[in-house]
């Protein structure tokens, strides 16, 4: 099973545990709504570029309320559960893309939760989600207020994004995957000039 796999199977348990109303750390979204977002995502490929682009948002938002409203949630999560359909994209790509989703997702929703606690992550998977650290970056952070370098807690750097002081931002590959897709319960650490480690802290980041 790689490593995608087993994290859509481990956001399916968190899913189903927790519950369509379930707050999740997407603001203005419940367990529901972030489960219609994947569905819409992998399965409606009218309505997914939206996702990303944003003169086409206001489509995929209209899309997306349909879904939520109008699909059992127990069908929702059975439709992730069953992973991208043989006319998605994603059917041949899932190994490559959505390790990070289905990670950054699940912990969207265990983090939301009172109590939670870290997971343990397999090697496979923490060098998936290493590898989905740039690239998220490069998308999320490039108008960054500092020279941000994400470093592992072991030294090693995995990417250098932005301009203007240098800010340093250590974790491990998941909670950094964590950060550069704009969740602040990421569990880093930050060394830099005081006023640039401010301005990035509050600085947008994600999608």
């Amino acid at each position: 099973m790689t490593a995608a796999k087993r994290e859509r199977a481990a956001l399916v348990q968190t899913m189903r545990a927790a519950g369509p109303d379930a707050p999740t750390l997407c603001e203005g979204w419940n367990a529901r709504d972030l489960a219609a977002h994947l569905v819409v995502r992998e399965r409606r490929l009218d309505a997914a570029p939206g996702i990303l682009v944003p003169q086409l948002a206001g489509y995929t938002a209209k899309v997306q309320e349909q879904v939520t409203a109008g699909t059992d949630w127990a069908e929702l999560v059975d439709k992730i559960a069953a992973g991208p359909p043989l006319y998605s994209p994603f059917f041949l790509l899932d190994p490559l893309v959505n390790v990070g989703e289905m990670f950054i997702h699940n912990e969207d929703v265990r983090r939301a939760q009172p109590g939670w606690k870290p997971r343990e992550l397999d090697d496979a998977t923490v060098s998936a989600l290493a590898r989905m650290v740039s690239n998220m970056a490069r998308m999320t952070m490039s108008k960054s207020p500092a020279r941000v370098t994400l470093t592992t807690p072991e030294g090693k750097t995995l990417t250098t994004i932005g301009r203007g002081p240098e800010v340093t931002v250590t974790g491990a590959p998941g909670e950094l995957l964590m950060f550069a897709a704009g969740r602040e319960q990421a569990d880093v650490t930050f060394s830099g000039d005081d006023v640039a480690v401010a301005a990035l802290r509050s600085a947008r980041r994600g999608l």
